[in-house]
Order: C-alpha cells, then structure tokens, then sequence
C-alpha cells in the first residue's frame, strides 16, 4: 500500500495543517471568536449567535473539536463547548517563530 500525502511530513507540520484547516471558514472563526467573548463554556446558545442552521452549526462545532481547538463535555443532554487552551498555545508558539524569523530577515 503507498504512502499518503501526509506521511512525507513531519508530525507537526501536519498537526498545524489539520488545525489550519479547521480554522479555514468564517463560520468557525466565528465560534472561536463567540466562545473568546463570552469566555465560558456554552451549551447550545451557538445556534442563536450564528445565521446557520443547527446541523450546520453542528457539523462546524464538530470539525472544531477535531481539530483540538474546542473542546465539549456532556451535561445533561447537551454538549458544553469551550476553548482548548493546549491547541492555541501550539499555535502561539508556531507563529511567534515564523513572526521572529520574517522580522529578522534582511530579505528582498
């Protein structure tokens, strides 16, 4: 069997290309950015805060969560979602180096 695309790089370069990806609609900047604000977790008033539909909310929260970005626990019969902290601090680190590398090069 051959190798996928993804097996040529390295662990990290696919980690941020997967939460790169989840990052990529405006729908789940918007979640991020709601779940900031409000600065708790949420049970269900994500659907009120977005002009999309419940399943499509849904579906985003969940690509979201895939991605390590949220996170969701269960309470009672709703699934409570907030920010997972470990996945921004990824992030942080990765862009504070490519920010430190572009403003120290003496390039073009």
């Amino acid at each position: 069997m051959g190798a996928t695309k993804t097996d040529h790089f390295t662990d990290k370069q696919n980690q941020i290309a997967i939460i790169a990806k989840a990052l990529g609609h405006p729908a789940r900047i918007a979640i991020i950015e709601y779940l900031l604000k409000v600065n708790t977790c949420i049970c269900g008033d994500i659907v009120n805060e977005l002009p999309l539909a419940q399943p499509t909310v849904s579906q985003h929260l969940k690509e979201l969560k895939n991605a390590g970005l949220i996170k969701g626990n269960i309470e009672g019969n709703a699934i409570c979602y907030c920010i997972d902290e470990k996945t921004f601090d990824i992030l942080k680190e990765y862009f504070s180096k490519i920010i430190l590398t572009v403003t120290n090069q003496k390039c073009c």
